[in-house]
């Protein structure tokens, strides 16, 4: 049984392990932050496609005990009008049906479902090398301990440590954008249960979703340079709550009303994204989720894209008959539907309709057959890999 190493435990990682798990591998998550909650501030919308990639790890249980569904989203333009309002997801399916919730609320799920079959999660682990080998590939941490297996994994994020030792010139850039997120009981808008509504306003792209129990998770995308690591650093609610008002409060609608009532619940993040076509791999060495194709958080993906790619990483190494062959399939089968959405999501950010150059990815019903955990990935891939069976 191959030792795969996965460093980062955030969704990406921790799913990643489930799914080698699942597939007959042993995993162990190499986490650098003490808890499992150290993102709990932002919080993200778990699309149809990320709820069926998480039903092929048997793990929606665990993610549906958080959260509250969507099934419908509304689109308001500055005067409060309504231009439309649709079903959103695979809504007749209560498993694929949209999720609302917070970040660190889903890496403790996936966390505590890896726990609870036997996975380990090292918390405070931080990486500071990588050592790869003919016979394999070792883990340094700044703490002198090391770990050593037949893969590394890296889903460490945007600003990876595993990034630097494949692609040491890669580095995030911005998207044009910052975003707000924020919390608030205070205030209760109007509108449909379930719902997510976006509006168009004149200064900020504003969204919200109201709580079954009455708590209003808003964002707001303002396009502008990025803000300074200082200004991120010393920001406080109350700064954060100046600099957006301003942009709200000549529109009609709820978003104005929603910043004023959000207390000490408000943060502010730079919208980036990891250039397409850069390296995802080096030996036994592999970047996933957001370490690989970051992109911007306009098409709400990130989370959804992360889970798809732990769920055909596993296959891929399962079905392949080496490793090497099974890192070449999952990149033929990943790039390209994750660099259409850096590109969709950057210029969504950027205000811009430049024709994507990324191949456009497989329509849903082609996803959901790489994702169906029967699928054999080696006997269904493309034909130009030799004869498949």
């Amino acid at each position: 049984m191959a030792r795969v190493l996965v460093i980062g435990g955030g969704v990406a990682g921790t799913a990643t392990a489930l799914a080698l798990n699942k597939a007959g591998f042993e995993a162990e998550v190499h986490e650098a932050h003490p808890d499992s909650a150290e993102d709990i501030g932002a919080f993200l919308t778990m699309a149809s496609n990320g709820m069926r990639a998480l039903a092929q790890l048997d793990a929606s249980a665990a993610v549906t005990a958080v959260g509250f569904p969507l099934t419908s989203l509304r689109l308001l333009d500055d005067r409060g009008t309504e231009l439309a309002h649709a079903p959103m997801g695979e809504v007749s399916d209560p498993v694929l049906t949209y999720r609302c919730l917070r970040r660190g609320e889903l890496n403790t799920a996936l966390q505590t479902e890896a726990a609870r079959r036997g996975i380990p999660v090292r918390h405070g682990a931080r990486l500071t090398s990588v050592e790869d080998g003919p016979d394999g590939v070792t883990a340094r941490f700044t703490d002198g301990g090391t770990a050593s297996g037949d893969l590394l994994i890296g889903a460490d994020g945007l600003h990876s440590v595993v990034r630097r030792s494949i692609s040491p010139t890669t580095r995030p850039f911005p998207s044009g954008q910052y975003v707000f997120y924020g919390y608030t009981r205070a205030a209760a808008p109007s509108g449909p249960e379930a719902c997510i509504t976006m509006v168009r306003g004149s200064g900020a792209a504003f969204g919200y979703a109201v709580s079954p129990d009455g708590e209003t998770y808003w964002f707001a995308r303002v396009n502008g340079d990025p803000l300074t690591a200082e200004e991120l650093a010393q920001g406080t609610p109350a700064h954060w709550r100046e600099l957006l008002l301003p942009l709200l409060r000549a529109d009609a609608g709820p978003a104005a009303d929603l910043v004023a009532a959000t207390g000490e619940d408000l943060m502010v993040t730079n919208a980036t994204e990891i250039p397409t076509g850069t390296p995802w791999r080096s030996g036994r060495t592999l970047l996933i989720g957001d370490a690989a194709h970051a992109a911007s958080p306009a098409t709400g993906q990130g989370a959804s894209m992360a889970l798809e790619d732990a769920v055909v990483l596993a296959k891929s190494l399962r079905d392949a008959p080496d490793t090497d062959s099974a890192l070449a399939l999952y990149e033929e089968l990943r790039r390209p539907r994750v660099e259409h959405n850096i590109t969709v999501s950057g210029n969504i950010s950027r205000g811009t309709h430049t024709p994507s150059t990324a191949p456009r990815p497989a329509p849903d019903e082609e996803l959901a057959r790489l994702l169906d955990w029967d699928t054999d990935l080696w006997a269904a891939r493309p034909a130009h890999h030799g004869q498949g069976s």
